[in-house]
């Protein structure tokens, strides 16, 4: 429960399926009947005021040009831990604060990691970071750095997440795919697009897809402004669980891909991504590799240094509208990584 002046604003956690209610700080991460946590707020409220902070700000909206295809680049790799994930866990780590919470654990693939542990270093809470054991050097150095602890799993980014909630302990499982409080602060994503495009919304949003954190936050977001963009998810072609999903085709094995931050082979939230990507009128298509390797060295060789995962988004944009585009479409991308994390 937070305090709006003198008007108390009751928060919690519900199940998606049954219903059932949790309070904020509770240490469950799912629902008993197996059930998503979904966040119940009353409309227009926020989460938290922002008591921690490192300077985020209005992530610039640059206008790219690919051939004859003209894209706006959000530049959400300008944020203070260099990825769009410092949005979610200024959110969440403000609304634990507020709930007196000293000590959490998460999973990651580096860079939620670096966010949270970030963020929880600004409130200082105690913070260990799940990783995969094969993560690049300079995550790890920044997780690091911010004085969380990392523990290394071998066997990939799904190990990771189940020796977590094995190991939790007495700490709150602060993770940016099960609790809803990290979607609320992806939300601001959408209403800064809208306010920078005058009371517009895109027509078209592009983005690498993993576990879904940022494509579940702009739906949302969207959807309190009133009107969705077609959401486009970009996966690698060696490890896309969303795209067989969605288009129901028989999976496929799943390999290692440059795009580390979206080599998801199971994702938690899959239901949720579906929706979003239908009920936009959007679509989900895969890249491979060597596309996405062209795609950062373009953008490196005018100036924007992105990992690999970010730059997935513009290879995919490049081969959806290989047959042109109109140029009345408004196609952003944003830009989820640096690269100086690669």
């Amino acid at each position: 429960m937070f305090v709006k002046g003198k008007e108390a604003i009751r928060m919690y956690f519900y199940c998606e399926d049954c219903k059932k209610e949790y309070p904020l700080n509770t240490h469950s991460y799912k629902c008993d009947c197996g059930g998503m946590f979904r966040l119940h707020k009353d409309a227009n409220e926020a989460v938290a005021k922002h008591a921690i902070s490192l300077g985020e700000f209005v992530t610039p909206l640059v206008p790219f040009q690919v051939g004859k295809l003209d894209f706006l680049l959000k530049m959400e790799h300008l944020l203070p831990t260099g990825s769009f994930k410092d949005r979610g866990a200024c959110g969440m780590i403000n609304a634990l604060h507020d709930l007196g919470i000293k000590k959490i654990a998460l999973d990651s693939s580096g860079n939620a990691g670096a966010s949270m542990a970030a963020y929880a270093a600004a409130a200082d809470m105690e913070c260990t970071v799940y990783t995969p054991d094969d993560i690049s050097q300079e995550k790890v150095k920044q997780i690091e750095a911010y004085g969380a602890k990392i523990v290394k799993v071998a066997n990939g980014r799904m190990k990771a997440c189940a020796a977590v909630k094995q190991n939790l302990g007495d700490a709150y499982y602060a993770s940016h795919v099960y609790n809803p409080l990290f979607f609320e602060g992806i939300k601001s994503m959408a209403h800064e697009l809208y306010d920078q495009l005058g009371h517009h919304v895109p027509d078209y949003i592009f983005m690498p897809v993993g576990n879904g954190t940022m494509l579940i936050g702009l739906f949302l977001g969207f959807m309190e402004i009133g009107r969705l963009p077609h959401f486009v998810a970009v996966q690698s072609s060696k490890c896309a669980p969303l795209y067989e999903a969605y288009h129901e085709v028989p999976a496929s094995p799943k390999r290692t891909t440059i795009a580390e931050g979206i080599r998801i082979t199971k994702p938690k939230r899959l239901k949720e991504m579906v929706k979003a990507i239908r009920d936009s009128g959007g679509d989900v298509i895969t890249v491979p590799d060597k596309d996405i390797l062209k795609a950062q060295k373009y953008l490196s060789h005018r100036g924007i240094y992105v990992e690999m995962t970010s730059a997935a988004a513009l290879a995919g944009a490049v081969q959806f509208f290989e047959n042109g585009k109109p140029d009345n479409y408004k196609v952003v991308i944003p830009l989820t990584g640096n690269g100086l994390k690669r």
